[in-house]
């Protein structure tokens, strides 16, 4: 065999064990879904109405649930379901200023550069190195040792040598140093799909925040209105109270009414004021919340949001899409996909840590005793070979790392059917409590109306002197408690929409990630 054919076999030899990857390969898990959400009807129905805010007296009533549907994918902007323009804006501020999402960023450009890094590690290294010492080689100890010099017959040219070996020199040395780790059986390149893997996770770590902060900021803007509506209907209940405690002491002036209808009514009076500064309160704090949610210091929106708001109406659709297209939309369970990949890659960096390492190293140089004779060409040195490194005996630690790596694989697995299961979980409870809240609704808007005909019955039974004030303070008290439940209850259901949005995985595709 010519020299140049026992070249190409080596190359080829190489080349064909650089592609060899020791360990498994991952492959991406498939968990099994149902073929559609327990909670999405399966006959079709016509659109139902938006959901108004509190009812006026008289009216009838009109509370639906969202229709949930399979035939569309949620859609990523979900929080314009709302058609409220201060929520839009809301939501894009926070998604430009928030903190958390900043630092999230900063940890996704840390998982890019450890994967430079890992790459690094499969590539030729080359360093430069100079020096200038001086030395005292001691060369003249070692010949005398052996015996030559030391009789009375050695020549003087002999012991001129030595003498000059016994002078001090300088020696000016320039080089270069290179090195390459044939990456064999993988190692490298499984460390890199780890890192990649692990950059990736990075992404979808962010993404899973942005879906947090979203739906966060919706529910303290919900919040936030419905405190809103609730000090209005406090407020039109106290202004319709005072009507009635004029009225008890108008006729108590009479002699129509007793002393004590008139405490009772200035009583109910008093309970309804009291019932102001909770709500103002909860405004407060659901403004500061949204202020340091969009990285603003908390008192930055109180004048931009303290005027009197309502709670914005359910959209009339929500599209959930299918349970097969779960796994792409939600970024918890893409980042639980990712950490399956690395711990995957990891086994495989495991498996290649029982194999040779080798590594091809070179040195090239000019080396003198005299700096102007240094880069004559005799002045050059070189090394150039291959090197191996075989593991003989470890002590078990090899074997304790690839078990470690393998048990971090299956908790890894584990950890990312728990992840699906729990989506599941989350929509289904959502869908189930959109269903429910709508009937409560329903039931305490059919209250309202009802104990409101009730009170503007017994007030004319009063005014009249039929019946006493007792009945009237009764009825009354159940049209607050109504209408206050009434209103929290339009909240739980925008809150319950909000998180199925979340559960949905919405809020992340389009926005650049």
């Amino acid at each position: 065999m010519t020299a140049a054919a026992r070249v190409g076999t080596l190359v080829l030899g190489t080349v064909l064990l650089a592609a060899c990857k020791v360990g498994p390969n991952f492959e991406a898990p498939h968990e099994p879904v149902p073929d559609r959400y327990a909670g999405v009807p399966v006959a079709a129905q016509s659109p139902p109405s938006p959901t108004p805010a509190l009812p006026a007296a008289g009216s009838q009533p009109v509370v639906t649930a969202p229709l949930a549907t399979s035939e569309a994918e949620p859609d990523s902007f979900w929080w314009r379901q709302f058609h409220d323009a201060e929520l839009d804006r809301l939501e894009a501020r926070a998604t430009a200023g928030n903190l958390d999402l900043k630092a999230a960023y900063l940890r996704i450009v840390e998982a890019r550069i450890q994967v430079l890094s890992a790459r690094a590690q499969g590539l030729p290294s080359l360093d430069a190195t100079g020096s200038a010492t001086r030395e005292q080689l001691g060369l003249a100890g070692i010949i005398k040792s052996s015996g030559i010099g030391s009789s009375a017959t050695t020549s003087a040219s002999t012991q001129q040598l030595i003498s000059s070996l016994e002078q001090p020199v300088n020696i000016y040395q320039l080089g270069f140093d290179a090195s390459w780790e044939l990456d064999l059986f993988g190692k490298v390149r499984r460390t890199v799909e780890a890192a990649k893997a692990q950059s990736a996770g990075a992404v979808e770590a962010r993404n899973d925040l942005l879906v947090s902060l979203e739906a966060e900021v919706a529910q303290d803007y919900l919040q936030m209105r419905a405190a809103q509506t609730l000090r209005r209907v406090t407020i039109d209940l106290i202004e319709a109270q005072r009507e009635v405690v004029e009225l008890t002491s108008s006729r108590h002036q009479h002699g129509l009414a007793g002393e004590a209808d008139v405490a009772s009514a200035r009583g109910q009076l008093a309970s309804l004021q009291a019932q102001l500064p909770p709500y103002e309160l909860s405004i407060a704090t659901s403004r500061h919340a949204l202020s340091v949610l969009t990285g603003q210091a908390p008192e930055a929106l109180d004048a931009e949001f303290n005027e009197i708001g309502d709670l914005p109406p359910l959209p009339a659709i929500v599209p959930v899409g299918l349970p097969s297209t779960l796994a792409r939309r939600r970024p918890d369970i893409r980042q639980a996909e990712d950490s399956l990949h690395e711990a995957t890659a990891q086994v495989g960096v495991g498996v290649a840590a029982f194999f040779p390492d080798v590594s091809l190293a070179g040195t090239f140089g000019l080396r003198n005793t005299a700096s102007r004779d240094l880069f004559d060409w005799s002045s050059k040195f070189y090394t150039f070979g291959p090197k191996i490194s075989i593991p003989i005996f470890e002590g078990g630690s090899l074997t304790a790392s690839l078990q470690l790596s393998r048990a971090e694989a299956a908790a890894a697995a584990l950890s990312y059917r728990k992840t699906v299961l729990t989506a599941l979980q989350e929509i289904e409870d959502n869908l189930t409590a959109l269903t429910t809240d709508a009937a409560r609704s329903a039931s305490l808007r059919e209250a309202i109306e009802a104990d409101q005909r009730a009170v503007d019955v017994d007030l004319d039974g009063y005014r009249h002197g039929i019946l006493s004030y007792i009945n009237v303070l009764t009825v009354q008290i159940q049209v607050a408690q109504a209408r206050q439940q009434f209103a929290q209850a339009l909240l739980t259901q925008s809150s319950d929409l909000v998180k199925l949005y979340k559960a949905l995985g919405g809020g992340w595709a389009d926005n650049g990630s």
